[in-house]
């Protein structure tokens, strides 16, 4: 395009002072060479060459000394838009010049005192662009930690040992969230393996986790070697943090509202968590208690008798995706089966493979079950609440 335009200034001039036949002649060599209809390329030529016009600079009205000043005022007014900071300017000047924070020259403070709102925004636009373009909150530590922890993708797993965890949180509120304390499920499921351990929570704390965290490394047949969670603060906070640090543990999160980045986690919170518990509102220490008795038999029930898929490969064709499976494992098998496992670890495993009766620990998920479903019908247990559906065998969670 710019060589064609080159070539339309050059021939102007020439078009212009020559003879018909010669403009004939011009005219065919320029639509031969531009490949333009044979009218556009006539109305080109005979258009009068383009004259740079010289552009007259504006002479500023608000230059940097009135800007600078407006950033303190804009400071001072807790960073609030143009139109507010319009009506606010005369009262904060005057206030500030009363209390000796600011000294302002009349030129410059008649400036301010006239300035326009959209000229506000305007001349507050790069200290905006510092702070990502929008007011923030006064960051915390929280904020300070989020910051230096990792974020991990869910294509950044790749394929790691035994060991690192994606942790969440589900609460049993009864449906919609609404005010006050209740039971919280802390839910880890190893990447590798897919092994889960869930433990009960009498409230959403900090300090719960550790413990959590605690017990869960002391019932784990492998050490735990990282924990990804989301960014909720029950995770980001310095308790947390201190305790990953202290103890080896490698601590990444996810991205906010990706949910995807968390996929394994959020996969068991529903075929385990939900599957088993239901969706009943439990609070207070016994239902914690009750929940904790039927974790106790469940884990054991799904890490070794419950064979689960794992995805090999995926491929798209067109709008269509292909997956490919590894044969059903349970998370016991594949502990067995890994590379990266200890031979010790594995000989303990296949003993408390041998000492389970997987029977008995259905039933006994079945009475806890029965227990929990009586305290989210009548928030009391079992024993206390009134007669109804005894056979835990026909048990249902909803």
């Amino acid at each position: 395009m710019t060589t064609r335009k080159e070539l339309v200034a050059a021939l102007q001039l020439r078009y212009g002072s020559a003879t018909f036949s010669e403009r004939i002649r011009i005219l065919d060599e320029f639509v031969a060479l531009t490949g333009y209809h044979r009218k556009h390329g006539i109305r080109l030529l005979r258009q009068q060459p383009c004259v740079t016009k010289t552009v007259r600079e504006r002479s500023r009205l608000y230059d940097e000394a009135v800007r600078l000043a407006l950033t303190v005022l804009w400071e001072a007014g807790d960073r609030v838009c143009g139109k507010r900071l319009k009506a606010l300017i005369p009262k904060l000047v005057d206030a500030m010049e009363r209390h000796g924070h600011l000294d302002l020259d009349p030129v410059i403070k008649a400036k301010l005192l006239q300035i326009s709102a959209a000229t506000i925004d305007r001349m507050l636009s790069n200290a905006r662009l510092q702070i990502d373009g929008q007011r923030k909150r006064r960051k915390g530590v929280g904020s300070a930690i989020r910051r230096s922890i990792p974020v991990r993708t869910f294509a950044d797993w790749r394929d790691p040992p035994p060991g690192f965890f994606e942790i969440d949180m589900v609460e049993h509120c009864g449906g919609s969230k609404t005010d006050g304390e209740f039971v919280h499920t802390l839910t880890l499921t190893d990447i590798a393996s897919g092994w889960t351990e869930c433990v009960s929570m009498r409230r959403r704390n900090q300090m719960l986790v550790i413990e959590a965290f605690d017990q869960v490394a002391a019932d784990l047949p492998f050490p735990m070697l990282g924990v990804d969670s989301d960014n909720d603060t029950a995770f980001m906070n310095q308790s947390v943090f201190d305790y990953c640090k202290g103890h080896g543990l490698e601590q990444t999160r996810s991205r906010a509202y990706k949910k995807n980045d968390q996929a394994w986690v959020e996969q068991k919170n529903g075929s385990v968590v939900r599957r088993l518990v239901g969706y009943g509102r439990l609070s207070g220490a016994d239902a914690t208690n009750a929940l904790a008795q039927l974790y106790a038999s469940s884990r054991l029930y799904i890490n070794f008798f419950q064979p689960s898929f794992k995805l090999k490969s995926k491929t798209r064709e067109g709008a269509r995706v292909h997956k490919l499976y590894f044969t059903p494992a349970t998370p016991c098998d594949r502990i067995l089966e890994h590379e990266s496992v200890a031979p010790a670890i594995k000989e303990r495993l296949k003993t408390q493979f041998k000492s389970l009766d997987p029977v008995r620990l259905l039933q006994e998920m079945r009475t806890a079950q029965q227990i929990l479903s009586e305290f989210a019908a009548y928030g009391a247990c079992a024993e206390e609440a009134p007669k109804g559906e005894s056979d835990v065998t026909v048990f249902s969670p909803t």
